[in-house]
C-alpha cells in the first residue's frame, strides 16, 4: 500500500483519522502502532513477523545496553543490536547480487554455478535498518535514554508515514515527540496542506514524468532519436525527484497531523550551484546519517587530503549501494563522489566564480549524467544512451503522450523557483511557515481541496502509479 493508492487515500488514511480523533489521548500511540503494522502486513505479509521479531529483540539488547555499566559489555550488546538489523538488510538485499556476481566468477573458472532461489526483498527494509542503527547508536553514546515500553519503540521503527520511504528519523530528534507531543489544530491543519500538496507532486507530475520515461528508456536504446533520449533522461530526472519529495512531504504531513515533526529531506535540490551543495540540499536525512554515523566516525575532514578523499570516495559508493543492489547504483554513487572531490579540488572555486544561472545549469547537467546511470542498469545500454544523446541525431524527431508539455513545464517552475527571490518566498509560504492567518488558511484550504480533488480523480482514474523508492 502506498499513498497514492485509492485504498489508502478513501479507505485507510480516513478510518485512521477518524479512530486517532476520537480516542483518548492515552491510546493514540496504540492505534498509530495498530495501524501501521495493519500498513505494512498489506505490503508485505510475508515480512511483518520477521521484522517484528527484530524490533523486539533490538529493543530488549539496548535496554541491556543502557543498563549496564560496563563498557565491553555495552559494546558486546552494541555490535549483536547493530549486526541483527545489518545482517537483515544484508541478506534481504544484497544475496541475490552477491550469489550472481559469485556465479559469474566461478562460471568464468568453468565450474557449475550455485543453485539459488531469489531472495524476496522486504519493502521498506533500508529505511528500518537505518532507524534501528539509530536507536542502538544513540543510545549507546548516551545521546538520549531508551524509550521504556516496548510498544513505543515498535511505533518508532515501524510508523507508517515514514517507514517505507523515510524520511530517515533519527531517534533522538523525536523520542521525546513518542512520549509526549503538543497536538495543535493549526498543524493539523499545516499538516493536511503539506500531505495533499505532496500527493499533487507524486500523482499529478511524478507519474506524468513516469510514463513519459518508461515509454522512451525501456525500448530499444538504439533506435532512440537524441531528441527522445534527452526527453527520456528530463522526464526520469523530474520523475525521481517528484516521486521522492512528493512522498516525503506526505509522510512529513502526516506526521504533523499527529503531531510529530519529522525532519525536511528535500530542499530545491535542482538549484544547488555544486554537487556538494546537491547533497546538502537530495535527500537530506540519508545525507545526514551517512556524515554522522560513517563518514565522521572514518575521520571526517580531520585528516589529511588522501585519506578526506578516500573517506568520500567510500560512503558514496556505499550510499549507491544502499540505493539498490546493483553495479549501477555503485558507479553512480562514485560519479557523486567523483564530484565531490574535484569539488574540493577546484570545481567549488571554479564555478563560485561564474554567475549562478550557469552554475545552477553546470550542476543540473551533471546530476542528469548521473541519473543516466541510476535508471539503467545495464552498463553497456548505459554507455549506449550516453552516445545516443550525443549523437544529436533526428533532433527534431519527436513522441510525447498529450500531458507531457504541460507537466514539464510545471515541473521546470517548480523545480528551480528557489532559484529567484520570490520563489523563495512562496517556498516558505507553503513549507516553512508555522502560523497563518485566517484568510491564508481559507486560501489554502480552498486551493488544497481543488489540488486533493483532482490528485484523487488522476489516483482512480488510472492504474499506472510507480513508486521508485519502494524498492529501497
Amino acid at each position: 500500500m502506498v499513498f497514492s493508492s485509492s485504498l489508502f487515500l478513501l479507505y485507510f488514511l480516513p478510518i485512521f483519522l477518524l479512530v486517532y480523533h476520537i480516542v483518548p489521548k492515552s491510546w493514540k500511540n496504540y492505534i498509530i502502532l495498530i495501524s501501521s503494522i495493519l500498513f505494512y502486513t498489506w505490503g508485505a505479509p510475508q515480512f511483518v513477523f520477521l521484522l517484528l521479531s527484530a524490533t523486539i529483540i533490538t529493543f530488549y539488547l539496548v535496554k541491556l545496553l543502557s543498563n549496564s555499566k560496563v563498557r565491553k559489555t555495552r559494546r558486546t550488546l552494541l555490535f549483536f543490536s547493530v549486526s541483527i538489523n545489518l545482517g537483515l538488510l544484508v541478506y534481504f538485499k544484497y544475496s541475490n547480487f552477491f550469489v550472481d556476481n559469485l556465479n559469474v566468477f566461478i562460471s568464468s573458472l568453468g565450474f557449475k554455478p550455485i543453485a539459488w532461489l531469489d531472495v524476496a526483498l522486504p519493502i521498506g527494509i533500508s529505511f528500518y535498518t537505518f532507524q534501528t542503527i539509530t536507536y542502538a547508536l544513540d543510545v549507546y553514546r548516551k545521546v538520549h535514554l531508551p524509550l521504556d515500553k516496548l510498544s513505543n519503540y515498535v511505533l518508532y521503527i515501524m510508523a507508517f508515514p515514514q517507514m517505507i520511504a523515510g524520511p530517515i528519523v533519527r531517534f533522538n530528534t523525536i523520542a521525546d515527540q513518542i512520549i509526549s507531543r503538543e497536538e495543535k489544530i493549526d498543524d493539523k491543519l499545516i499538516g493536511l496542506y503539506r500531505f495533499i500538496i505532496g500527493l499533487g507532486k507524486k500523482v499529478l507530475i511524478a507519474n506524468v514524468m513516469a510514463e513519459q520515461a518508461d515509454l522512451i528508456m525501456d525500448g530499444n536504446i538504439l533506435e532512440l532519436s537524441s531528441s527522445m533520449a534527452w526527453v527520456g533522461i528530463f522526464a526520469y530526472t523530474m520523475q525521481i525527484y517528484f516521486d521522492f519529495s512528493g512522498y516525503s512531504d506526505m509522510a512529513i504531513g502526516l506526521g504533523k497531523i499527529m503531531g510529530f515533526r519529522f525532519p525536511e529531506n528535500f530542499s530545491s535540490p535542482y538549484t544547488s550551484k555544486s554537487i556538494t551543495e546537491f547533497w546538502r540540499r537530495w535527500h537530506i536525512t540519508l545525507g545526514a546519517f551517512m556524515k554522522d554515523y560513517l563518514y565522521i566516525p572514518l575521520g571526517g575532514n580531520r585528516v589529511g587530503k588522501n585519506r578526506l578523499y578516500f573517506n568520500l570516495a567510500l560512503v558514496f559508493l556505499l550510499s549507491g549501494l544502499w540505493h539498490g543492489a546493483s553495479w549501477n547504483f555503485v558507479i553512480w554513487g562514485g560519479f557523486h563522489g567523483l564530484f565531490l572531490i574535484l569539488d574540493r579540488l577546484f570545481l567549488l572555486k571554479f564555478l563560485s566564480k561564474l554567475p549562478n544561472i550557469f552554475s545552477i545549469l553546470i550542476t543540473f547537467f551533471l546530476t542528469i549524467m548521473g541519473w543516466v546511470i541510476f535508471r539503467i542498469e545495464n552498463m553497456t545500454d548505459a554507455i549506449n544512451f550516453y552516445q545516443v544523446l550525443f549523437s544529436f541525431k533526428d533532433m527534431s524527431n519527436l513522441e510525447l503522450i498529450p500531458e507531457f508539455g504541460l507537466i514539464a513545464v510545471l515541473a521546470i517552475i517548480f523545480s528551480f523557483l528557489a532559484s529567484i527571490k520570490i520563489g523563495r518566498k512562496i517556498i516558505r509560504f507553503f513549507f516553512e511557515k508555522n502560523d497563518y492567518t485566517l484568510s491564508q488558511h481559507l486560501a489554502l484550504s480552498f486551493s488544497t481541496i481543488i489540488l486533493l480533488i483532482l490528485s484523487i480523480s488522476f489516483v482512480v482514474s488510472s492504474d499506472f502509479n510507480p513508486f521508485i523508492y519502494y524498492r529501497f
